[in-house]
């Protein structure tokens, strides 16, 4: 039997490897870190004294590979959030409010209705989010659009969300994709869902299960340094207990960061300017409102998600912030927190979460970088939220290079 090793626990390996597993591929499963989850998982915070994600993740309905991949797990319900499309934001410099609701067909008739928009937008500024699908290559967002209310109070925010890349920098590209699969396809592409009790729980503690449930092998702590090659085939693995060879008909799915590719890997183009997220963590209660989330304009933070007993808050593109003190950066975004919560001025508990290079900074430029799932060795396939999926770094984007993988390496997935 065919055997295939997926290097990489993160998203993007367990989709492969759960693709490969149930075409009836024998699959190894590497992991250098001691759980499978990458930056998508929950683990327990002794700080908080309770379990925390390590980063918020907004996934909307319209992320279809995202929805089937949790459906073929058995979790789809494990996701909370609105029951329509419905997306709270607060302006922190004019402490105004508002609340954006797509109607739910394609039409977008909810662009007739004032309470429905952005304030000081009107209809016909939403045409203009038509020219990032017909943007060329080089384009970025803050280019390819006015700059008015929309921008500043929608554009903007869902930029540096989706693409973890200031407006000024990102591709525009990048952005339409994401407009194309969501909100162009109507409101009931565009309600938004998050894990209700946590990332790990919904989207990899379940994959691992299945994964060997179905006999294949999963190994924790486990990395592989370097992949020797041969006449145009990875030969072996090499790893911390030795070389391990690989037969005739034995194939890899390489599914790590762009730097530990590349460092496997010299001969390869990968993305290699990165951007960092901060997440920072508050032990209390609050009232999660309507849609158990807002986004922050005028604002350090940006997202705030509203859990059961923690507050957690998301700042994208944070590469001016990640060398900030987390003493600093807690006592910044409390006071911003309390206000959008009506909470006490004291300080909660708090964690702050870093990830310096969390994604791999969206612009034009890095775009091109980005290498598709075919390699020159034909028993090696690429997956990663940085390799050519045409989304920017996201679970939907992870997920679907995990498949593709798998279709470069004969699977249908």
């Amino acid at each position: 039997m065919s055997h295939t090793h997926v290097i990489g626990g993160g998203l993007a390996g367990l989709s492969a490897a759960l693709a490969l597993t149930e075409a009836g591929r024998a699959v190894t499963l590497y992991e250098a870190s001691p759980a499978c989850g990458g930056r998508c998982r929950s683990y327990f915070d002794q700080t908080l004294g309770c379990r925390i994600d390590n980063g918020n993740h907004l996934l909307l309905s319209g992320n279809h590979t995202a929805m089937a991949y949790l459906e073929r797990l058995g979790t789809r319900q494990t996701l909370g959030g609105p029951a329509s499309p419905v997306f709270p934001f607060m302006d922190l410099a004019r402490g105004t409010r508002w609340v954006l609701r797509p109607s739910l067909g394609r039409i977008p008739i909810w662009l007739l209705r004032k309470a429905r928009r952005v304030p000081g937008t009107s209809p016909l500024d939403y045409l203009a989010l038509l020219r990032l699908g017909q943007a060329r290559p080089t384009d970025t967002v803050a280019n390819n659009l006015p700059d008015n209310a929309l921008f500043r109070r929608f554009v903007a925010p869902l930029c540096i969300a989706a693409l973890n890349t200031h407006p000024i920098k990102g591709s525009a590209r990048l952005l339409g994709a994401v407009i194309d699969e969501t909100l162009a396809r109507g409101g009931a592409a565009c309600i938004p869902l998050f894990p209700r009790h946590g990332l790990s729980e919904s989207f990899i503690d379940p994959a691992v299960a299945r994964l060997r449930d179905a006999g294949a092998t999963v190994r924790t702590g486990a990395a592989i340094t370097a992949l020797p090659r041969d006449a145009g085939r990875v030969t072996s693995l090499i790893g911390s207990q030795g070389p391990i060879p690989l037969g005739p008909t034995d194939s890899v799915v390489l599914a790590v960061p762009p730097w530990s590719a590349a460092e496997m890997l010299p001969e390869l183009t990968v993305p290699d300017e990165y951007q960092a997220i901060l997440n920072l963590h508050f032990r209390i209660d609050a009232d999660p409102g309507e849609a158990g989330f807002w986004g922050l304009v005028n604002a350090t933070a940006e997202w705030v998600f509203v859990k059961p007993g923690v507050v957690s808050v998301t700042i994208s593109a944070a590469n001016r912030l990640v060398d900030r003190r987390a003493e600093d950066l807690a006592a910044t975004v409390w006071p911003e927190v309390r206000r959008l919560l009506n909470l006490p001025p004291t300080l909660p508990p708090w964690r702050v979460v870093k990830e310096k290079r969390a994604t791999f900074a969206a612009t034009p430029a890095q775009n091109t970088r980005r290498p598709a799932a075919e390699t020159p060795w034909q028993n090696l396939a690429l997956a990663g939220d940085w390799t050519a999926t045409g989304l920017p770094a996201t679970i939907e984007g992870a997920i679907r290079s995990g498949l593709t993988a798998a279709r470069v390496l004969g699977v249908a997935a």
